[in-house]
């Protein structure tokens, strides 16, 4: 498995990481649908024994359920990954709300420490916080508290749009940015990719296989159980994710599946320091991490998917 640097901290992680929304579970209905906490820990392990070394997750995921899960499962091989997570979505006082008080930040670190157990996290990042937050340095103060408490070695921020990933940047204290990085979305390519380079500012592309639907595995007409956040995606928006991924099925080679394609697209730039599909079973993280040995895009596929969405795959 090859190493890249994520930015400026120091740590070479795994070009494919282990993205731990799904391992959540659905019992609050902001997952990817039930999952078995047995074979989620096989997939974890299996992972590390693959040469993954960076895991991601949420503490909102499951509600806590995920950085249980992957506690456990990284239990004895600690010292052999870098652990990530994120803060904001407070679901201790009823339902889930945004919450970046300062006091919550270091209250949530401290719950999440206990539930991944260990004493500290490689990477804390702001989940999806507002944009006005983003912009202010002060933001950051906790973090940096944190920081020198050895709860954290480093921090980021997770982003859902470019302008928001630039605003990070502005601030000019994340180390890291996490974003929805994929062959459906491209726009990071030239708007945020350069100047994080620049900035010594590590890329963390998530939801690289789009929800699952760069996989080419989901029908058109697919129905996602409740629990599955995709289960309240209007029908047209299914289709087209469909159909996108029928006109990109070009990538499919014998030695190289769909789910690999899209994985060796974020990869192909090399500002992405690691792409984070998820996984809930040991066979779902062989096939992601076969993207590693399978065949590169070539410029001219590049060239062509990138032809795609400039033209809204033609749709």
């Amino acid at each position: 498995m090859r190493r890249r640097a994520l930015g400026r901290t120091g740590l070479e992680v795994s070009e494919i990481g282990f993205g731990a929304w799904a391992i959540g579970g659905n019992a609050h209905g902001n997952s990817y649908g039930p999952t078995k906490d047995a074979d989620s820990i096989d997939a974890v392990r299996k992972a590390v024994d693959l040469g993954v070394n960076f895991f991601d997750t949420a503490d909102v995921y499951g509600w806590g359920h995920s950085e249980e899960v992957l506690g456990l499962a990284l239990e004895g091989r600690r010292d052999q990954v870098f652990l990530a997570t994120k803060v904001g979505g407070d679901f201790y006082h009823g339902g889930v709300r945004m919450n970046f008080d300062p006091g919550y930040v270091a209250f949530a670190l401290d719950r999440s420490l206990e539930r991944l157990r260990t004493d500290h996290v490689d990477l804390y990042q702001l989940h999806n916080p507002p944009a006005e937050l983003m912009a202010d340095p002060s933001t950051y103060e906790v973090l940096d508290a944190l920081k020198a408490e050895h709860k954290l070695d480093h921090y980021g921020v997770s982003v859902h749009e470019p302008v928001e990933a630039l605003l990070c940047l502005e601030a000019g204290k994340p180390e890291a940015l996490q974003i929805p990085f994929s062959l459906l979305r491209q726009e990071w390519i030239d708007e945020v990719l350069g100047e994080a380079a620049r900035a010594g500012v590590g890329i963390i592309a998530r939801e690289p296989l789009g929800n699952g639907f760069l996989t080419g595995g989901i029908r058109p007409d697919a129905t996602f159980p409740p629990g599955d956040i995709r289960h309240h995606w209007p029908p047209s928006m299914i289709a087209g994710r469909t159909a996108v991924a029928e006109r990109l099925s070009f990538l499919k080679k014998p030695n190289r599946t769909m789910t690999q394609a899209a994985l060796q697209f974020v990869l192909a730039f090399e500002q992405t320091s690691v792409a984070i599909p998820g996984a809930k079973t040991s066979s779902q993280v062989e096939e992601n991490v076969g993207a590693a040995e399978s065949p590169s895009l070539t410029q001219s596929e590049i060239r062509e998917v990138r032809g795609l969405y400039a033209k809204d795959f033609g749709l």
